[in-house]
């Protein structure tokens, strides 16, 4: 006898956040199938943590998606890559044209690309989806950040919207845009994080070896800034984490090895900054701090024979922790700037429409870099859908301006006391190349057009016959090149 279609909503994949989100749909009153591929944890899950809801179990693919009601609207919680792909493939023979499937682990982008084009082929409707805010917010409401085939919007909204978190009211769940849109944004989502991870280890290093605080005294520091401007989970998990001791009462975090890991989501950010051709290099360093970490055999060698100063602080010292509290807050608007310029640039090149406002409202609840701050981005790109640069919107404007003399002090202290600060500098760096007017890549051209015939362009106000606007120059600096030049490109 065929299985009686019953579900709402059917997920694939009973790890812990398969497992809450299940228990998350189940809460919101809607019938969920549950299947794993190793079917044993169908029944203990069904036994335990799903006993008396409403969630039923299938022991096969083609059970579980019978059990479905049409259109078939079902998720996968599977690991990024080939996995995905094969439980595409196993799925197909059992639906038909106009079901929808929606991919909520961290697949990067391309690959989400090439599955909706793919399924579009044959009428099946293809959404990936960032899925972010760990066990607790699958559980209780994670920020949502669906895209794909837009035709299936409508039938996932109300699931997607009633699971998510909320903040003031509205779910932190908004159609993102075509294709690998969903998972796009999920990704710079996670190369913000890796930023805002970083931005807080150096704050407490620089209290820990210049300031020569304790991690209760740091962790007070942190308590204090979440009531703040800096409200935020990471702020409020890294007080919890400072304030938490071991059996022997000593803080946990000093026994823990300084070798960072990470699963590639922020490399993937960094990377496709580059390719195409946007300054974001916070999330750059915050990856390549990992990769600093990482090689911690060769540091312990270098750290024998290498020389730097020893930090000595002189002053007032809570002077300095509010400096560093401004410091982290201006290089955080930095960071999520070059975040949302990234955004805006590769709407351009994908040809996507992306709903800035959302996005920024998607983040404030639910998801790992939830905080306060990410309601004043969602006020300015609602006051101004076609911002430039959140730098460019009055509150963030002066909100920088009024950061920038402790932030600069504590940059410059870094340096002073050999203590690494590559998140905090970097953003530093790049606000002041954004102010300039006019920076050294006029010298860079002329050296790259001495050795390679590489070409410049003329100021406009220095144009004349000899070197118009606009035309690519070639120069023979030494008299004795020739007057072939190369071809040039533009980033």
């Amino acid at each position: 006898m065929a299985a009686q279609a019953v579900g709402d909503f059917g997920l694939i994949g009973l790890a812990v956040m398969g497992q809450n989100l299940i228990l998350n749909a189940a809460d919101h009153g809607y019938t969920v199938v549950a299947y794993n591929r190793t079917v044993s944890k169908v029944d203990r899950f069904l036994e335990n943590e799903a006993k008396g809801k409403s969630i039923v179990g299938a022991h096969s693919i083609e059970e579980f998606c019978a059990k479905l009601k049409k259109p078939r609207r079902m998720m996968l919680l599977v690991m990024a890559g080939k996995p995905v792909d094969d439980f595409i493939e196993a799925i197909l023979p059992h639906i038909e044209p106009g079901d929808i499937i929606i991919d909520g682990g961290n697949s990067h982008f391309p690959d989400t690309n090439r599955r909706a084009k793919y399924l579009a082929a044959k009428g099946i409707r293809f959404v990936g989806t960032g899925v972010s805010g760990g066990e607790e917010g699958a559980r209780y409401g994670p920020s949502l950040m669906p895209g794909g085939n837009e035709e299936a919007w409508p039938f996932i909204k109300d699931i997607f919207q009633s699971i998510a978190a909320k903040s003031e009211g509205e779910p932190c769940c908004d159609w993102v845009g075509d294709e690998g849109a969903g998972h796009y944004i999920k990704m710079v989502h996670n190369g913000i994080e890796y930023g805002d991870m970083q931005l807080i280890c150096e704050a407490y290093d620089i209290m820990k070896r210049g300031l020569g605080m304790t991690a209760n005294e740091i962790g007070e520091v942190f308590d204090k800034w979440n009531s703040g401007v800096l409200d935020s989970f990471l702020i409020e998990i890294t007080r919890d984490v400072l304030r938490f001791n071991d059996d022997d009462g000593t803080p946990l975090v000093e026994k823990i090895l300084d070798k960072a890991g990470q699963k590639g989501t922020g490399k993937w950010t960094a990377i496709n900054a580059l390719d195409l051709g946007m300054p974001v290099t916070l999330i750059g360093e915050a990856v390549f701090a990992r990769c600093l970490s990482a090689i911690k055999d060769e540091r312990v060698r270098a750290s024998n024979l290498l020389t730097g100063p020893t930090p000595v602080f002189e002053g007032d010292k809570q002077a300095f922790i509010d400096d560093l509290e401004q410091a982290l807050y201006a290089s955080k608007i930095i960071s999520y700037a070059q975040g949302f310029m990234l955004i805006q640039n590769a709407a351009r090149e994908y040809n996507w429409k992306l709903n800035k406002p959302s996005i920024a409202l998607m983040w404030r609840g639910g998801c790992i870099i939830r905080s306060v701050f990410l309601k004043d981005i969602t006020n300015a790109y609602r006051k101004n859908p076609d911002l430039e640069n959140l730098l460019f919107d009055e509150f963030f404007n002066k909100a920088i301006h009024n950061a920038q003399k402790g932030w600069r002090n504590v940059v410059s202290k870094g340096a002073l006391w050999g203590i690494p600060t590559p998140a905090f500098s970097t953003a530093l760096s790049f606000y002041d190349g954004y102010r300039t007017k006019e920076l050294p890549a006029n010298l860079l051209q002329a050296q790259r057009d001495y050795f390679g015939a590489h070409t410049f362009r003329i100021k406009p106000e220095f144009a004349n016959a000899n070197f118009p606007e606009g035309k690519d120059i070639h120069v023979n600096w030494t008299g004795r090149g020739g007057n072939v030049s190369a071809s040039t490109y533009v980033v």
